[in-house]
């Protein structure tokens, strides 16, 4: 007979705070004794997090409540859990059950006719396979090689272009900018299993996971290769399988015969000459010898013949960054463009004196490809809301301006931005002209353009929603993270202050990340990477609350979630409200008075 889990206490009165914390040490511990290359304490410490309660509470969180994909369903239909169900969940989550198969879902490629193949596990095996990501991330993010930037946590391909910026500043290089074929389906599974050199019940489970199968409509398919996408841990395994790409690139510079003038290089100055850097399964060699640049690709195609995978023909090429090579010049990475272009006659600046002596200029912007797909969903959106007023299209417009600019403002964008405001604002136009056939342009203009202080031109509906211009996004630099460094070291200032200065953090985010110190107002605890962060309305709008930056606080998802709930139940009411603001801007003021004006000294 079989017998129902009554939690002790509900998922609403769990102390998230503690919780963290308590995941976050060991964590940190599994860090320090992976770095010291201490196995048996690695191991022994995984089994005591792969059976902490804390760790299954954060891995059911984590895929119920905060992930993006939450309400996919796998091969059972359950996407939504209630939070009786999450608790009975996290009491039932066990490492070494036989898994379910995945449920196939095709999704289409950007800009091509292709098809990707997405593996959508049960809620089940998404809470255990994010129990048993909590266990290994630490140990392999000890191991993994510096120039590894994706689907890691705290990197990004921001870092990836800033790598590609430095191995580029003084010399033009040769470039093999490469692809491999179909990565995630193609690994081999006794390979990946013989890397992860983990103990066995973590080993035999993630076999089983690679073996469990996928159902494709109401036929099941053996898995005999491949780690199927959509799963938790399969971006983890992916980067495990590729681990060790860099160290044989390296390895073999260290065997060349290179010179500085008449000076022979030693052998970590041979290593420091060629650059690998890898995002996921794309990744570029950067050198200034040709040959040495071929000899790297036959190197990494029997490198990773040997775990079953091959770079992919068509997405695989030389080219060179200053001249032409092969009918190339410059290349894409990341949806990023990168070229070098000469420098002809002198300029009297003291800026432009360094370009001058190399002859040439490193530029990145976006690529041709990405800003036509951006013009093209842009053109998209406005058709489909032919019909609805101003305000909704400006509404369904905003986000799909912002995540674009943001992503690509840490290079130069300034030309590009301006170019893409002026189509969006020639299909506006048009757009007008279309819901109005009989006023003329004047007309149209009057109505939906209006001058805000300085600014004319500004696209803004009666209710007062303003459209987000493409150059209304200004160029930041971005800092890339420092070498091998990652959250699990225990350094929370460096991280915290991260947060803020990404590129694709939102202005407000920013500014109410830096008021609060990089922490959540409702539960205390300091950010991670990957935490997913909402603005909340201290003051609901529905008791009278403003839209200003004091009525404002960062919340995490679920406390977000948590909040709302009591705002729509009553249980949190205005004064309460109007109190937590008082004393949000009484601390607020004792921080600036005690540390001279700087919320964040």
């Amino acid at each position: 007979m079989s017998t129902v889990f009554v939690p002790m206490y509900e998922w609403k009165n769990v102390d998230w705070r503690k919780v963290e914390r308590r995941v976050f040490k060991l964590q940190k511990r599994i860090y320090r004794a992976s770095q010291r290359g201490n196995v048996k304490l690695v191991h022994r410490l995984q089994r005591l997090l792969q059976n902490s309660w804390y760790a299954k509470l954060l891995a059911v969180r984590r895929v119920t409540q905060d992930n993006q994909g939450k309400k996919t369903a796998g091969i059972d239909g359950i996407k939504t859990l209630n939070p009786k169900q999450r608790m009975a969940l996290a009491e039932n989550i066990k490492v070494g059950a036989k898994p379910k198969p995945t449920r196939r879902v095709w999704i289409p490629k950007a800009g091509t006719d292709e098809k990707r193949p997405l593996g959508i596990p049960t809620m089940y095996e998404r809470a255990t396979q994010a129990l048993v990501k909590l266990v290994l991330e630490p140990e392999w993010e000890s191991k993994f090689e510096p120039n590894s930037y994706g689907f890691r946590p705290a990197r990004s391909a921001h870092d990836a272009i800033e790598a590609i910026k430095s191995a580029l500043h003084l010399k033009a290089k040769y470039v093999l900018d490469a692809d491999i074929t179909k990565c995630f389906d193609k690994i081999n599974h006794d390979k990946l299993l013989t890397k992860l050199q983990t103990y066995p019940k973590l080993r035999n489970q993630i076999k089983a996971w690679l073996k469990s199968g996928v159902m494709d409509g109401e036929t099941l398919f053996n898995t005999e290769e491949g780690t199927p996408q959509g799963g938790v841990i399969s971006p983890l395994l992916a980067n495990i399988a590729l681990h060790g790409m860099e160290e044989a690139v390296k390895k073999f510079m260290e065997k060349q015969k290179l010179k500085c003038g008449n000076t022979r290089l030693g052998r970590n100055q041979k290593r420091e000459t060629i650059a690998l850097i890898r995002y996921a399964d794309d990744f570029v060699v950067i050198h200034e010898n040709l040959e040495i640049v071929q000899e790297c690709q036959r190197i990494i195609e029997e490198w990773l013949a040997d775990i079953g995978l091959s770079l992919k023909p068509s997405k695989t090429r030389i080219t060179h960054t200053l001249h032409e090579y092969q009918g190339n010049k410059g290349f894409d990475f990341l949806g990023f463009h990168v070229r070098q272009y000469p420098i002809k006659g002198k300029h009297n600046s003291g800026l432009n004196s360094k370009k001058e002596r190399l002859g040439f200029r490193t530029t990145v912007k976006p690529s041709k490809e990405k800003i036509k797909l951006h013009t093209q969903k842009v053109r998209e959106v406005i058709r489909e809301c032919k019909n609805a007023k101003q305000a909704t299209l400006i509404n369904r417009l905003n986000p799909v301006i912002k995540g674009w600019t943001n992503y690509y403002r840490t290079v130069a964008c300034s030309q590009v931005f301006s170019k893409c405001s002026h189509t969006t604002a020639q299909q506006l136009r048009a757009w007008g002209l279309r819901r109005h056939p009989n006023k003329n342009k004047n007309w149209v203009i009057r109505k939906y353009w209006h001058s805000v202080g300085n600014r004319n031109w500004v696209f803004k509906s009666r209710n007062g929603k303003t459209l987000h211009n493409h150059h209304d996004t200004h160029k930041v630099r971005h800092v890339k993270v420092t070498g091998t460094k990652s959250p699990f070291d225990g350094n929370l200032t460096y991280w915290s202050s991260r947060l803020g200065k990404h590129p694709e953090m939102p202005n407000g985010k920013a500014a109410l990340l830096k008021r609060q110190k990089g922490r959540c107002a409702k539960c205390g605890l300091t950010f991670q990477d990957g935490d997913l962060m909402e603005i909340d309305h201290i003051i609901p709008k529905s008791l009278g609350g403003s839209d200003k930056s004091n009525n404002k606080q960062l919340l995490h998802r679920h406390c977000h979630d948590l909040k709302t709930a009591q705002d729509m139940t009553g249980t949190h009411d205005k004064s309460q409200a109007v109190e937590e603001r008082n004393e949000a801007k009484v601390s607020r003021s004792v921080l600036k008075t005690s540390h001279g004006g700087d919320p964040m000294a």
